[in-house]
């Protein structure tokens, strides 16, 4: 697994084939793999947060699930792809906190994975596989190649979607 393109917190890259990326410790974060498999061009954000506050022109654009997939497909059109090809693959999305209240804090990762639903429906994008919710952990892999995505996790092992 050379040549990895890392992707932090609030982050996303795109890639023409060969590309292999990986981010680490999604918690309630999401991890959002765009693929297009005819151009074998992909793209891997990691969304924090479901929407970017209002007027705020300086905000980090790739934190926010209605910025970054917008972001992420933008930058995979210029890259050659088209959407009418482009799928997603999502991972994360946790509970990770035990709230009292269940306040919105404890809810971020369920307000995450459908903000990232409700912005991939919108732009027409199908989710082909998803690996969200639980309590637990994870760091995702995804590969231009073939369009896996690894999702490892210490709880649960390892999937490959």
């Amino acid at each position: 697994m050379e040549n990895l393109i890392r992707i932090g917190i609030s982050e996303m890259q795109a890639a023409i084939n060969p590309a292999s990326f990986v981010t680490f410790a999604l918690g309630s974060c999401i991890g959002i793999c765009l693929y297009d498999k005819t151009t074998k061009t992909g793209a891997l954000g990691h969304i924090m947060l479901p929407e970017a506050p209002p007027n705020k022109p300086n905000l980090k654009i790739d934190c926010y699930a209605d910025t970054c997939i917008p972001h992420m497909l933008e930058t995979m059109k210029k890259l050659g792809s088209r959407k009418d090809n482009i799928v997603a693959k999502i991972a994360g999305g946790a509970k990770m906190f035990e709230v009292a209240d269940d306040s919105t804090f404890g809810a971020v990762g369920a307000r995450n994975i459908e903000a990232v639903k409700i912005v991939l429906r919108r732009y027409q994008i199908k989710i082909v596989a998803a690996d969200v919710g639980a309590n637990y952990g994870r760091t995702v892999y995804f590969y231009t190649e073939t369009g896996a995505m690894l999702v490892q996790s210490f709880a649960k092992g390892n999937k490959t979607f």
